[in-house]
């Protein structure tokens, strides 16, 4: 008997679901009713009140509405891992990131820097205090709109340079990944799939969080810019 699951994504893991969610239904016979936000304002809704039976996004989100009892925390199931890379525009300068110093002048040198308020955007505002320049980057920063990816900014010559990650800057044309953080700064960004205490089908939302640890899901996390848990 076909149920339907509603599960609510960040943006981040956009690309990936959009491959995946067919998928699964075409394997299992259910539908997925799955919406996308930034992570930010999805756990501002959920905290007033949104519900659904999965929440998929990183840990940076899901672990407050945990502890909040908004998420069933025994039931979070860990799928992939992303880091964090930096972006140009296609066709412009291509400054040297491959170390702490050398991606601090290619900031500075700048004019306009851009970076979200999502997980990637938390860890390169450390990156930054790190380096000694978090106020300095954050006068020239040039924020993504509402819903809007950080290589688009870059694209659009917002900015001239770009921080996301990977899973976000691989779908963005007009741009050129310089590479990831140097490994000094980098930071493992964790994605998990959660249920609502309210999930109405918890069982069909449990297969396919079992199914994004699959062999064929694997490999589509792997070709969107994750790597597999």
């Amino acid at each position: 008997m076909m149920s339907e699951i509603v599960v609510f994504s960040t943006l981040s893991a956009r690309e990936a679901l959009i491959e995946l969610v067919p998928e699964f239904e075409h394997a299992s016979g259910h539908k997925v009713d799955i919406s996308y936000s930034g992570g930010p304002g999805l756990a501002d809704r959920i905290r007033n009140g949104t519900t659904g039976d999965l929440f998929v996004g990183p840990d940076e989100f899901s672990g407050p509405l945990i502890t909040e009892g908004k998420l069933f925390g025994h039931t979070r199931m860990v799928f992939a891992r992303s880091s964090i890379g930096i972006c140009v525009r296609a066709g412009g300068l291509k400054p040297d990131i491959s170390s702490p110093g050398k991606l601090k002048n290619a900031l500075l040198a700048a004019r306009a820097v851009s970076y979200s308020k999502g997980s990637s955007g938390i860890y390169f505002v450390k990156a930054l205090e790190t380096l000694g320049i978090g106020d300095a980057i954050a006068a020239k920063l040039v924020p993504p709109n509402p819903d809007e990816l950080v290589g688009a900014v870059v694209a659009r010559g917002g900015a001239d340079i770009g921080a996301q990650q990977f899973s976000e800057l691989l779908p963005v044309s007009g741009i050129e990944i310089l590479g990831p953080l140097p490994a000094e700064l980098q930071q493992t960004i964790v994605y998990a799939a959660i249920a609502f205490p309210q999930s109405k089908q918890p069982e069909i939302a449990q297969t396919f969080v079992t199914f994004l640890r699959s062999d064929p899901a694997r490999t589509v996390l792997r070709n969107k810019g994750f790597e597999p848990a």
